[in-house]
C-alpha cells in the first residue's frame, strides 16, 4: 500500500519519503523538515500516534495526516491529535491527493 500511496503523491507533484515503519520516520524528522507526516495508525514498533507525538516535539509545523481502518482508532487519533486529518480506509489514491491538497489549501489561505 505504501509503494501506491508514494506513487499518487509524487504524480500528483509532490516530494515523498517513504519508510516501512515508525521507528525509520522518526529520526528522518529530527534531521530533516517534512511539510507533512501521513502515517497509518496501526503499525508495528511504534503507532501512528506515537509518531504523531515524536514529530510535534522536533518539528511542531509538519502536518499530520493519519490513516487508518479502524473506527475506534481513529477516535483516539481524534482526541489525542485533535489538529490532525484522518482518511478512512477504504479510500481511492485520488481522495489522498485531494485530502492533502485540501490540507496545503487551507495552510495558504492561513498566510493570506
Amino acid at each position: 500500500m505504501r509503494t501506491y500511496l508514494e506513487r499518487a503523491l509524487a504524480n500528483a507533484g509532490y516530494e515523498v519519503t517513504a519508510v516501512d515503519c515508525g521507528t525509520m520516520a522518526a529520526p528522518l524528522l529530527e534531521r530533516e523538515h517534512f511539510d507533512l507526516l501521513l502515517s497509518d495508525i496501526v503499525m508495528p514498533e511504534m503507532d501512528g500516534i506515537e509518531l504523531a507525538q515524536r514529530c510535534a516535539e522536533v518539528s511542531p509545523g509538519t502536518k499530520v495526516m493519519f490513516i487508518t481502518g479502524f473506527a475506534a482508532v481513529a477516535l483516539r487519533a481524534n482526541k489525542e491529535q485533535p489538529q490532525a486529518r484522518v482518511l478512512s480506509k477504504p479510500f481511492h489514491l485520488r481522495d489522498l491527493v485531494m485530502e492533502v491538497e485540501r490540507l496545503f489549501a487551507d495552510r495558504q489561505e492561513a498566510y493570506i
